[in-house]
């Protein structure tokens, strides 16, 4: 793959969102961090566990910054460099803001990749940007022991359209607009198991921009959107249940796939992520007695570029749906719905 003589995926110890630390080791870490000072204009920071920080001007406009970066689970540079650029803007999306520019972030094992690939992984990032009708700015590269490529990514929306975890309400739907698998796709990637067309699926999920996300901010019945990447599925559905103090009811039969997922999952294609996962949820997820393991593996897959998870008003959940399908998002679905409790999710 464009010259390149070693195999990036195996350069790396994790790849994609898998790399992410424990969810459960996140949050004691953040806990013993200080509180963030009284500073009226940070409408959004770390208490909410939301994509991204959001800052306030004058005239009604916010700045949205967030950063994302990660290790390849692909091969292909560019590729990497596309996945991962799409995966850092999808931060703003998810805060219902539109992109503005971006700036690099890379790491790389100096005298194990040739100079070519790393071009590439960056020519892939600032192709992907451009798709966004974003420049990348600037950056800062480092010797590293391990391949890494990212983006920290500035948006701007209008304050009515912020959309945060904790305001999610009970009695709305939950859409998800892309499909889970993108973890388990990677560990057969990594084992040299995927078919080129499954590999193409894999590359059209993890490279289409979440852009729906500035759309649908724009509406009213939109009230809080997370992007589903490291933490799985059950992960991200928590973080916008603890903020909101609400539970998630997921329906796994509506939950959309990749086409192999579930095959490769039964096959124990599941990254350790997953497992780390399903470890750091505890008593917080609740699972039907008859619950197949391939089933909640995916649950908890990790996703490098997922979609969106979506609260809004359930009486408009259709319309919206039909909205994100029309964005591009074929396989978007009615996952399941927020209810009234204490903080947890619970899967039917």
């Amino acid at each position: 793959m464009n010259g390149q003589t070693v195999r990036l995926s195996t350069l790396a110890h994790g790849g994609g969102c898998g790399c992410k630390l424990d969810p459960g080791v996140l949050r004691r870490l953040l806990a013993d961090q200080p509180v963030v000072g009284p500073f009226e204009r940070l409408l959004v920071g770390n208490e909410t566990s939301d994509d991204a920080a959001v800052w306030a001007l004058d005239d009604g406009t916010c700045v949205i910054a967030t950063t994302d970066f990660f290790m390849p689970m692909v091969d292909d540079p560019h590729d990497f460099g596309r996945i991962a650029a799409t995966n850092a803007i999808s931060d703003v999306y998810a805060m219902g803001g539109r992109p503005i520019m971006a700036l690099a972030i890379l790491g790389m094992p100096v005298g194990k990749v040739a100079p070519e690939t790393v071009a590439e992984i960056l020519k892939g990032g600032a192709s992907l940007c451009a798709e966004a009708g974003i420049p990348v700015a600037g950056g800062h590269s480092i010797d590293t022991l391990e391949p890494i490529y990212g983006l920290a990514v500035i948006g701007t929306c209008r304050r009515e359209e912020v959309r945060r975890n904790a305001d999610a309400q009970a009695g709305d739907a939950l859409i998800l607009t892309k499909p889970l698998g993108v973890g388990i796709y990677s560990a057969a990637i990594k084992r040299e198991a995927l078919s080129g067309e499954d590999y193409a699926a894999f590359i059209d999920t993890t490279t289409r921009l979440n852009r729906v996300g500035a759309d649908l901010a724009r509406d009213a019945d939109v009230h809080a959107m997370t992007d589903v990447t490291g933490f799985g599925l059950l992960g991200h559905g928590l973080e916008l249940a603890r903020a909101g103090g609400v539970r998630i009811v997921i329906e796994a039969e509506r939950v959309p796939l990749l086409a192999r997922a579930e095959e490769l999952a039964r096959d124990g294609f599941v990254t350790g992520a997953s497992h780390r996962n399903w470890a750091a949820y505890g008593e917080a997820v609740a699972l039907p007695e008859n619950c197949p393991d391939w089933r909640r593996h995916l649950l908890t897959d990790p996703q490098t570029s997922g979609g969106l998870l979506v609260a809004c008003a359930a009486e408009r959940a259709e319309a919206i749906l039909a909205t994100v399908r029309e964005a591009g998002f074929a396989q978007a679905a009615i996952i399941g719905r927020i209810e009234s409790g204490a903080p947890a999710a619970r899967v039917i």
